[in-house]
């Protein structure tokens, strides 16, 4: 069984009126690579006539960004062509590349009529080699997105990228990275196997579980040696994960608002291009 490291909770930080917690980075851990950040919104529920989602047109490169819609919708644009409305249980995978502006809000119908709301965006680096290739956008709905089973059904796998078993996902990661969404019912189980070298990223959504022996609660992220290859999971409450893996870069992070590159004259030269219109020009 792999070591658990070190668990973290995330931390409070609203934005506008959208509760959040951000398990990546805090103060206690900067990224666990490939993995730079995640944002946890909601739960809470938006009375009739709300502002919906606060992230208005703004730019982003050299990462990749994947949302999870648990609650409530998102209306996605990019100035690279993508758009769509994706809603309870689907996701969006986008490829920020070498640079595109986007917008994530709520649908006109939720911002009408309101309804709970849980949304996770976690953003995965791109290796040097793909951080300028060209942008990319996909939206799944929930019935788009294949699922495995665990324990005689009380574990659902929601496969995203990689595979899970025999079951592979719909998207095809430049990193390289495997991840899923995982629904468990109270006392249900599963085991799985990761290399040892592959850094894993296990954050509890919802529930409590138990992780190779060690409990851990909602709102936390779980770091891991890189010692073993098994994960035992046994749900405690009815539980909501979010797991993947990937091999780590080992390349430098800089990090510096809407862009993360390799270098601080990358992002000098990212905010230039943005500036000089080169990420595409924003057009309600």
């Amino acid at each position: 069984m792999r070591k658990i490291k070190k668990k973290y909770k995330a931390t409070s930080a609203p934005i506008a009126d959208l509760i959040t917690y951000r398990a990546l980075p805090t103060r206690e851990v900067e990224y666990i690579d490939p993995f730079l950040f995640l944002n946890h919104h909601g739960p809470q529920t938006y009375k009739p006539k709300n502002n919906g989602l606060p992230f208005g047109p703004h730019p982003h490169r050299g990462f990749e960004t994947l949302t999870f819609i648990l609650e409530g919708d998102i209306m996605h644009q990019d100035t690279g062509g993508g758009k769509s409305v994706i809603e309870k249980g689907g996701v969006q995978w986008m490829t920020a590349g070498s640079g595109l502006i986007h917008a994530e809000i709520s649908s006109d119908k939720f911002k009408k009529e309101g309804g709970p709301l849980e949304i996770l965006q976690l953003w995965f680096n791109l290796p040097a080699k793909h951080k300028m290739v060209k942008p990319n956008y996909i939206g799944l709905q929930q019935d788009q997105i294949p699922t495995a089973t665990e324990d005689n059904g009380n574990v659902k796998v929601n496969v995203i990228s990689g595979k899970w078993g025999d079951v592979q996902g719909p998207i095809d990661s430049l990193g390289g990275i495997d991840m899923s969404s995982i629904e468990l019912q109270k006392g249900g189980t599963f085991t799985t196997t990761v290399a040892a070298e592959r850094n894993i990223f296990f954050y509890v959504v919802r529930g409590k579980v138990n992780v190779n022996n060690e409990p851990v609660e909602k709102l936390h992220l779980v770091e891991f040696e890189q010692d073993g290859d098994e994960i035992k999971v046994e749900a405690l409450e009815d539980a909501v994960l979010l797991f993947g893996h990937a091999l780590p870069f080992n390349e430098p992070v800089v990090a510096q608002g809407p862009f993360v590159m390799n270098s601080e004259q990358e992002i000098q030269e990212a905010f230039r291009d943005y500036q000089a219109g080169k990420m595409g020009s924003w057009h309600e």
